[in-house]
């Protein structure tokens, strides 16, 4: 179907920050590729931030964390517990970049979110960062008294790089018959392969902010020596011989994104195999939409409808 206009508020953030035209002659440094994403992040981040009970800094089996609780467990309540991953092509971003996202979570799921600052490449390419990611992810199972509170719903969530994270953690939980009450994935990152012929990657490859040329480098450094992990799970979450089992998902992609038919692809395999998914595909909108929920109605829709589906999901899981 034909592409259309990129959302009218989205268009102005990205000509007030200078990031609207065509990408530059010479690709940016690791650091400068860090510093650009964590400028932009910050500036659209709400201000006021989101107001919740409480935010703790920590670490959870060797990998700092930052926890936020909801005004409903400050107040001695019960609640289900979200193990929130940060996305940024597995290079780039950090606590503070999504420390808006985590807040709303935090609120509008009415849970405990455990978000962690897990390793980046190149320095630390993969597995290291889904090791991260998953042994976080053991502890606060094994815990959960601890955050949420004991035999609560426990849900993993993620955007972008931190969507397919958070697909590894879904599918080593399934393996090991740890329970799992859902999965929220935002625009995630799900085949890892070099040059696949999605047409999203043809019809959005520049002048949405993140570019084909940019993902293909992000799968470049995140895989590093080991290349030949593109061809299956966890690395590429939609190769996984056996989607059976996983826990109920919802999904949203953004129609100007090169990562759209990927992640869209993810939910009807996911389907096909008789998991219950909530697909959305938003018009107008571009990858890392969520950090623009402030400043768009349309992305601000879009959280709502998200999260809401997410907070469904765990009420149905909570124990009676």
């Amino acid at each position: 179907m034909p592409l259309g206009p990129l959302d009218p508020r989205i268009a102005a953030l990205l000509e007030q920050f200078g990031v609207d035209g065509p990408p530059p002659a010479t690709a940016p440094t690791v650091q400068e590729m860090r510093a650009g994403n964590r400028m932009l992040s910050l500036a659209v981040a709400p201000d006021p931030p989101v107001s919740v009970g409480a935010v703790q800094d920590t670490s959870l089996a060797g990998v700092p964390v930052q926890i936020y609780r909801p005004f409903e467990s400050a107040r001695g309540g019960r609640v289900p517990t979200v193990l929130f991953i940060h996305g940024g092509g597995f290079v780039v971003g950090d606590l503070d970049t999504h420390d808006g996202i985590c807040r709303r979570l935090c609120r509008d799921a009415a849970a405990v979110v455990v978000s962690p600052d897990y390793r980046l490449a190149p320095e630390h390419p993969f597995p290291l960062g889904y090791e991260d990611c998953l042994a976080v992810a053991h502890h606060v199972a094994d815990h959960l008294a601890d955050f949420g509170g004991s035999h609560g719903p426990l849900a993993v969530a993620g955007d972008s790089a931190g969507g397919n994270l958070a697909t590894g953690v879904a599918l080593a939980f399934r393996d090991e018959g740890r329970p799992l009450a859902a999965q929220l994935l935002a625009y995630p990152t799900t085949d890892l392969r070099s040059g696949i012929d999605y047409p999203s990657r043809t019809e959005c490859a520049t002048g949405y902010l993140l570019t084909t040329a940019e993902v293909e480098n992000d799968m470049r450094l995140y895989l590093a020596d080991a290349p030949a992990a593109a061809d299956r799970a966890p690395a590429s979450p939609l190769l996984a011989e056996n989607l059976r089992g996983l826990a109920p998902a919802v999904i949203g992609c953004g129609e100007l994104d090169p990562l759209r038919d990927e992640g869209l692809a993810y939910a009807d395999a996911l389907a096909a195999a008789g998991v219950p998914v909530r697909k959305h595909r938003y018009a107008g909108l571009i990858h890392g939409f969520l950090n623009y929920d402030s400043h768009s109605r349309a992305v601000d829709a879009a959280v709502t409808e998200l999260f809401t589906e997410l907070r469904e999901l765990l009420q149905a899981a909570s124990p009676r």
